[in-house]
């Protein structure tokens, strides 16, 4: 009743494979979710704003990717949230439309279901106004409709009453159904997960370089939007404390465009903290070596240039840990990577369910940079406990992996489907 040749799926979020499409977790879900559910066999297309430059339509890694509101992309090539008011309007004003009459009605001829997967607060407007369209056409009994919350960003745009009514609400962990209760909603939980290359055995080699370049035995890196919740300041005040004890630490950092980074190097040199920014394209581990051997042992190496899915593990493997300590994280989409390239993650306490502090990861409970930097400290300190949680955590990641949080989600569609009426056999 679930099988490929039964059920498509087809997934609109406005982050995306493309590099213009990425700005955090969301591009990495959508692009590897829709990989996942493509492998398997079914028929997959994701909706999102890509590159302008790209093509409308085409097929990657068996998707079929549609590119939304290129024209406004044309318009704001700094990436995918630059005219974001622009592009939801014309989201909500066109996609419906074609949802209905180029992917839906299809597949329904050909006596196949579809499961439709909005993603975040920007899709739920279109989520409400494809279910209405569908009904209205005769569709909705064949199409299981579902919007997913990665964040609390935007839940003050929702209409949730709209909303819970023509769809089932989902989110990525325990923590984020809680938060959601707010909204007096009581969303499924379906985790995030990691491919299975993502489990690959990282390059020894250049673990090595990064390693050797770096010229300490506390090398510390951080990755993600520069926003308060990801708890950047306390990274920085961690290497702080680090150096003042006389620990050469070094933070090798990768932001986003947000001005709370600002902030983040202002506290970092009023710590006395040396900031060195480094824009030269990076390709490969030697290119990360570069920028720490070249950077004169500054403590903070800010990376101001695009990291690519080949380096980003051999980084995780190389540093000594990798901090994901947020304060509020939904899940946590790069504590898992790390785990899975056999990295130490420090995360936060909220989503990072996969975690299980000084068992597999590390997990923080405040704010305060001198518990980071304890736990760094430890790290040097113990190899034998570095060891152990990097071992640990390549096992524990592999719970993770698309295939299996897919088995269990189209195993939960069963009960979504009986529960808003839809039909799933031919």
């Amino acid at each position: 009743m679930l099988t490929p040749g039964a059920l498509d799926v087809v997934m609109v979020s406005l982050e995306g494979p493309d590099q213009y499409s990425q700005a955090g977790g969301l591009g990495v879900r959508a692009r590897e979710l829709c990989r996942a559910t493509a492998a398997l066999g079914h028929r997959t297309t994701l909706v999102f704003a890509g590159d302008p430059a790209k093509p409308f339509e085409e097929t990657v890694d068996g998707v079929h990717l549609v590119r939304w509101a290129q024209e406004v992309s044309r318009r704001h090539p700094a990436g995918v949230y630059q005219g974001e008011a622009e592009k939801l309007a014309l989201l909500n004003a066109t996609l419906p439309l074609h949802l209905a009459d180029t992917v839906v009605a299809p597949a329904v001829e050909a006596g196949r279901a579809v499961v439709l997967m909005f993603e975040e607060w920007q899709t739920a407007q279109c989520c409400i106004l494809t279910s209405d369209l569908l009904h209205a056409r005769r569709l909705r009994d064949r199409c299981v409709v579902l919007w997913n919350a990665n964040n609390l960003f935007g839940f003050d745009h929702i209409d949730w009453g709209r909303l819970a009514f023509v769809s089932t609400l989902t989110t990525v962990s325990r923590y984020m159904k809680h938060e959601m209760r707010d909204q007096n909603v009581d969303p499924l939980v379906i985790y995030n997960g990691i491919p299975e290359s993502a489990l690959a055995t990282v390059d020894a080699g250049a673990v090595r370089t990064i390693r050797a370049a770096a010229a300490t035995p506390c090398l510390a890196f951080k990755i993600g939007r520069f926003s308060a919740d990801k708890r950047w300041l306390q990274a920085v005040d961690a290497i702080a404390e680090l150096r003042a004890s006389g620990m050469p630490a070094r933070l090798l950092m990768r932001g986003g465009i947000e001005p709370y980074g600002g902030a983040v190097l202002s506290r970092a040199r009023a710590a006395g903290l040396e900031v060195a920014a480094w824009q030269r394209p990076v390709r490969s581990a030697a290119d990360v070596a570069s920028a720490l051997r070249e950077t004169d042992g500054a403590a903070v190496i800010d990376l101001q240039t695009f990291l690519p899915d080949s380096v980003v593990p051999q980084i995780y493997a190389a540093s000594t840990a990798v901090l994901a300590n947020s304060g509020h994280e939904p899940f946590g989409l790069v504590g898992l990577e790390a785990m899975a390239a056999g990295g130490v993650a420090v995360v936060g306490a909220t989503g990072e369910e996969y975690a299980r502090s000084y068992a597999n990861a590390i997990a923080v409970e405040s704010d305060d940079g001198a518990e980071v930097a304890s736990a760094l400290r430890g790290l040097v300190e113990r190899p034998d406990l570095a060891r152990r949680l990097r071992k640990a955590a390549r096992a524990d990641a592999r719970e993770f992996t698309w295939p299996l949080i897919l088995d269990g989600f189209f195993e939960r569609l069963r009960y979504v489907a009986e529960h808003q009426g839809v039909r799933l056999g031919g």
